[in-house]
């Protein structure tokens, strides 16, 4: 549709994405220039939707962009109090003491939030300081200009037909254009994953990798709840099939947060992460904890955890790239929104000096540097080695060299220098013939629940006549090649049930796309083996409507 007449608006920066990157973004520019013209496009209905409930946050972000944060209100009102790590087995657990941890991996002083509830507030923030904000606004193209640069982005398309086609109610959206523009819509976002494409920006870099993060919000007895708890835990279920862990996370209000990572390097492609989560929940340690109590709410998303050596090149003519659209989750403290908000920070500044010195659509290398070089870059090139090391050689060498090389670059060097990621996770899926099929146990329906059931916790809706936002290159390869090979993963991978294989009696197997399920994980787009599935930004407002608590 990029022929549709459209009206544009002018700005002097268009922030894509109103996330904790994003946010931060926009917050700076203003207190750098309250008469500067901001906007902020939030595919979700409201600021929030998109982000479930859950995490850990190191304040340092939000102390650097808004000191004054606690006498403003922010929503960080659970401090952590005790802080576990476990190594499960199946029917035990061995608790690993935290002295020999290095001290970033330290929780004190850090916050147990909804990460929703403090972009609310953040929005709040942002707003009172003239910001723009326009949630429910999907942007479906960038716009570039004469000579190459992007110049804007065209937001709040609606009304197509299923094949792609205008309806009776289209709405041609309409373009808004920035001096710079930039992009924060976190992991494996569509419009970023076209800038990296189209500006080379990962020539020279190790491939991105990426881990599978579920989680269900859970209210429990108050007998068992313990405010300000972190639990930690790494082994069973997963034992040797793939990396990841467990989170469980005491909040206010008797509710925990309950998560599970698996790491989307792994080979089997009859592991199925979505069931490794609901099995972690009947170890007899989580069973007793949640045994009572009910779910509220579930989401899945996609993290990065490349890290240092992944983050590509994070700016090009007239666009930046922010937070989780480069990366910059440290994984082993599984912290990344301090970053995202330094780089929202740092990337202001940027342009802000460079609009001051009346500059536009150029490549802002003061962020870049500040990124690599500032807080950031120091943040995450200590715990560079622990996700090779881990992919590479198991648990027990990360738990042990891991350890060991965070202690000595935080001592000011590393003895493994910097270790590459190798393959990426889509390359990493073996043939099903290498492979036995895992017998999951069925879920209980109390403590453990199908997917279908627990995507409808999420809230999540998309609008069915619309253009379908998954799509496939080829549409034979799922049954002519992903199944005889693979098994098709893409039934197991998913943690919404969105992609089915059909067999009825008489008639080929069918693939099947079921996307009104989707929660915007990109888990497919990442993992499926043939890179034949494309994740695309629906219109807006559609996806999962994430709970506000």
């Amino acid at each position: 549709m990029s022929d549709a007449t459209r009206e544009a608006m002018e700005y002097d920066v268009v922030i894509v994405g109103a996330g904790p990157a994003g946010l931060s973004a926009a917050i700076r520019l203003k207190q750098l220039d309250p008469s500067r013209e901001v906007v902020v496009l939030e595919k979700g209905s409201e600021v929030g939707a998109h982000i479930l409930s859950g995490a850990v946050l190191d304040p340092c972000g939000l102390d650097a962009l808004i000191p004054d944060w606690k006498d403003k209100g922010a929503p960080l009102k659970t401090p952590v109090k005790q802080d576990n790590f476990y190594l499960l087995g199946e029917a035990g657990r061995l608790r690993v003491p935290n002295f020999p941890m290095p001290p970033l991996m330290n929780n004190h002083g850090n916050y147990i939030v909804s990460m929703g509830n403090v972009c609310r507030w953040m929005a709040e923030q942002a707003e009172e300081l003239g910001v723009e904000i326009f949630p429910g606004m999907s942007c479906s193209e960038l716009i570039y200009g004469e000579n190459g640069e992007v110049k804007g982005v065209v937001a709040g398309e609606f009304g197509k037909n299923p094949d792609g086609t205008p309806g009776p109610a289209y709405e041609p959206g309409m373009e808004l254009h920035g001096k710079y523009v930039f992009l924060s819509e976190g992991v494996r976002g569509s419009l970023s994953k076209e800038v990296i494409a189209k500006y080379d920006l990962s020539a020279g870099k190790e491939p991105q990798k990426f881990g599978l993060g579920m989680k269900e919000i859970w209210e429990i007895d108050p007998e068992k709840h313990n405010e300000g708890e972190v639990t930690h835990t790494m082994g069973w279920p997963l034992g040797g099939n793939a990396g990841g862990g467990s989170f469980i996370y005491h909040l206010e209000n008797n509710q925990v947060y309950v998560g599970f990572v698996v790491h989307l390097n792994y080979k089997n492609p009859y592991l199925y992460p979505y069931m490794e989560f609901q099995r972690f929940k009947h170890h007899p340690m989580v069973a007793e904890l949640l045994k009572g109590g009910k779910r509220v709410a579930y989401g899945a998303r996609a993290i990065s955890e490349g890290g240092y050596q992944s983050m590509p090149k994070m700016v090009a003519p007239g666009v930046a790239l922010l937070g989780c659209s480069v990366g910059m989750v440290n994984v082993p403290r599984i912290k990344g929104n301090h970053n995202a908000m330094l780089s929202g920070k740092a990337a202001a500044e940027a342009a802000h000096h460079a609009l001051e010195a009346g500059r536009s659509s150029d490549e802002l290398s003061a962020y870049e540097d500040e990124v690599r070089n500032g807080a950031i870059g120091s943040d995450l090139k200590k715990v560079r080695n622990v996700k090779p090391l881990w992919s590479k050689y198991g648990l027990g060498a990360s738990l042990a060299m891991g350890g060991l090389d965070m202690w000595t670059n935080t001592l000011g060097f590393s003895v493994l220098g910097t270790l590459g990621h190798g393959k990426n996770d889509a390359e990493a899926t073996e043939p099903a013939s290498k492979h036995k099929p895992i017998d999951y146990p069925k879920p209980d329906g109390k403590l453990s629940f199908d997917r279908l059931t627990n995507v409808s916790f999420s809230m999540t809706n998309h609008e069915e006549s619309q253009p379908a936002h998954l799509t496939l290159k080829d549409a034979s390869v799922p049954i002519s090649v992903n199944l005889p090979k693979y098994d098709e993963p893409a039934q197991r991978y998913c943690p919404a049930g969105v992609y089915e294989v059909v067999s009825e009696e008489g008639k080929d197997p069918r693939f099947v796309i079921n996307f009104q399920n989707c929660v915007h994980c990109k888990t497919c787009d990442i993992k499926d083996p043939s890179q034949n599935i494309n994740w695309e930004t629906p219109q807006g407002g559609d996806g999962p409507n994430y709970p506000n608590m």
